[in-house]
């Protein structure tokens, strides 16, 4: 029986190995690094840009990270024994291009080679997010990039709801949530953020309390207060993605001029009896609210969800891929909605797509929000109620 030490003299035999400089060499040719080392070992540093699989998940879950078998792998581990043997395994495997860091990072880092803290979760994190962490186009930096991310949720209502308790559940640090109304009898079919014991109550204390009951990590921060021109930038510009959950046009005019001044990327959801809508109004690279509804329809030809109704499960199925387009404008990820509308039709089971363009006849703009100071009756006019943030 051959001993550990003969184990990896043959290893060694089978593979090609490199030194810290080598590697360093190898990295700026587009080589990448394969850190084998174990989760807990993270805290002592990390390699930039180095893609983490501890050793025992490599056969499993190398295809997913580097699908590609001729890309060129540096394999690396603490001291260089690991990733000797992770070389043999990525050969077999069909990798045509691997060697083995002999010195590992410890060695690495003692030459005093460029590293970096680690910014992995804690194990209770990495316990919750298990299943994100599982993807790789998430793993371990995106869910920490969802961590970082700031959301504001406007309106906790029907929309907002299934929105806000699905980014909280997915481990955005900070949720946002505006909302003066007070929780009614009538919103319990569908506002599923509140309940018969939260009657009465500001829906901003509600939603409070249902999102960190669900996730006791994340921020939320209250807003019990209209949106107005007053406060439309000061609350916009602090996050990254506004949720619209709104349900009447001045607020969605109110809401698209402050993000383009601002350049915050608007999830926009809609709902009417039994259709629901969905896109992403991105104004430095996309069309937005302007471009789709130039003006607002005239008072009392289009009826809210309180003269018309509303399907109770409707919201929560918009809502839901607003958080969804949301997750994926944070971690840049996948095809979003940007310039393209989604409608759901609950009778039919059916879902269109519709495109839409630049208005080439829309001011306000991305390019013009320096002459963006303010909304009233959803046309622009000159005060400075609001005006863009200073820079």
């Amino acid at each position: 029986m051959s001993t550990f030490q003969e184990l990896l003299t043959q290893a060694k035999s089978l593979i090609e190995e490199t030194d810290p400089s080598g590697a360093e060499t190898l990295i700026t040719k587009g080589w990448v690094v394969l850190d084998v080392r174990e989760v807990e070992e993270y805290d002592q540093g990390i390699i930039p840009n180095s893609i983490l699989i501890p050793q025992g998940k490599i056969e499993e879950t190398i295809g997913q990270h580097i699908p590609d078998l001729d890309q060129p792998i540096i394999a690396m581990c603490a001291g260089g024994v690991r990733s000797a043997f992770t070389a043999v395994t990525l050969n077999e495997i069909g990798y045509k291009h691997v060697v083995s860091m002999d010195g590992g990072f410890n060695l690495w880092k003692q030459e005093g080679r460029s590293w970096t803290s680690s910014q992995v979760l804690n194990p209770e994190q990495r316990q919750r997010y298990e299943r994100h962490i599982t993807l790789p186009e998430i793993g371990e930096k995106g869910q920490q990039k969802l961590l970082e991310s700031k959301v504001v949720v406007i309106g906790a209502g029907g929309l907002g709801s299934p929105a806000a308790l699905y980014l909280a559940a997915a481990g955005v640090g900070t949720i946002g949530v505006v909302d003066m109304d007070t929780v009614e009898e009538s919103n319990l079919q569908r506002q599923i953020l509140h309940s018969s014991e939260k009657i009465g109550s500001n829906k901003v204390d509600s939603a409070e309390s249902t999102l960190l009951s669900l996730n006791p990590e994340i921020n939320v921060n209250k807003y019990n207060k209209r949106l107005d021109s007053e406060n439309v930038l000061e609350i916009i510009a602090d996050y990254d993605v506004v949720v619209d959950g709104t349900d009447n046009f001045p607020t969605r005019y109110l809401i698209n001029d402050a993000s383009v001044i601002t350049g915050t990327p608007v999830v926009h959801g809609s709902i009417f009896r039994f259709e629901g809508q969905v896109t992403v109004f991105d104004p430095k690279n996309g069309p937005t609210y302007r471009d789709m509804f130039p003006e607002s329809p005239q008072n009392g030809s289009a009826q809210n969800c309180s003269e018309a109704g509303v399907l109770g499960v409707l919201p929560g199925i918009v809502g839901s891929i607003q958080a969804l387009e949301t997750i994926k404008l944070i971690l840049g990820i996948g095809e979003g909605l940007s310039g393209r509308m989604i409608v759901f039709d609950a009778l039919e089971m059916s879902f269109h797509e519709y495109k839409i363009d630049r208005d080439p006849d829309n001011e306000i703009t991305w390019e013009n929000r320096d002459q963006i100071k303010s909304v009233q009756n959803e046309k622009i006019v000159q005060t400075d109620a609001i005006k863009p943030p200073e820079t």
